[in-house]
């Protein structure tokens, strides 16, 4: 039997905080381990409980969702991170995806679709609110660096993963579809990353999409 995905919630909302967690443990394949008042807390919990997902909220008081979110990518949690909002403003959306979250949900979306793309962000695939992905894809579009973006020469093996990436589909289902070992593809992923000046493989695959690569 698979472990229960780990998971902490950052959330100064006691209320959706009970809510939220009442709903994983109804999906049964989540363990909640944490859950903290503020970004600063959750910071701290974030790195002695080393959590598999970590469900962010964006507007917190004191240290907002973006702070606490790039404070984690910098300190090396490598935990999968998916912000939940009321917020649907692209500003906000792209602040998120570029400081390196893995998605970006939401809060008025249906539990059904929540869990389902919460499990998404862990399998590796996009976790967006489905009518969030066209704000996105236009932001990145309307940005400056796209022109510098479509300059950038990827390697063969490299333009394969990124269409993989727009396609939704894991380390896993990509390392098998190439016939490559699954931390070859990450080291792909991470080198290519690099080149285009994404922070996340969600960014990445939603720019992807909207130039044509999928």
């Amino acid at each position: 039997m698979t472990d229960p995905t780990r998971v902490l919630i950052i959330d100064d909302h006691p209320l959706f905080r009970r809510g939220l967690s009442q709903l994983l443990e109804l999906a049964r394949s989540f363990a909640l381990v944490g859950e903290a008042a503020s970004g600063q807390e959750g910071i701290e919990l974030a790195r002695r409980l080393d959590p598999d997902l970590i469900l962010l909220d964006l507007n917190m008081t004191g240290m907002s969702g973006v702070e606490t979110l790039s404070t984690l990518r910098d300190l090396g949690i490598e935990s999968r991170i998916i912000l939940v909002t009321v917020s649907n403003a692209p500003e906000d959306l792209v602040a998120a995806i570029r400081a390196g979250a893995d998605g970006y949900i939401l809060k008025d979306n249906e539990p059904d679709e929540m869990l389902a793309l919460i499990d998404a962000a862990m399998h590796g695939r996009t976790a967006i609110s489905p009518e969030l992905t066209s704000l996105l894809a236009t932001a990145l579009r309307e940005e400056r660096i796209v022109e510098q973006r479509s300059q950038v020469a990827l390697t063969e093996r490299e333009t394969a993963i990124l269409k993989y990436l727009a396609a939704g589909m894991s380390n896993k289902l990509i390392a098998r579809e190439l016939d490559i070992m699954e931390g070859t593809v990450k080291v792909h992923i991470r080198n290519l990353l690099k080149k285009l000046k994404f922070r996340s493989r969600v960014e990445a695959a939603v720019w992807a999409v909207a130039n044509g690569l999928s």
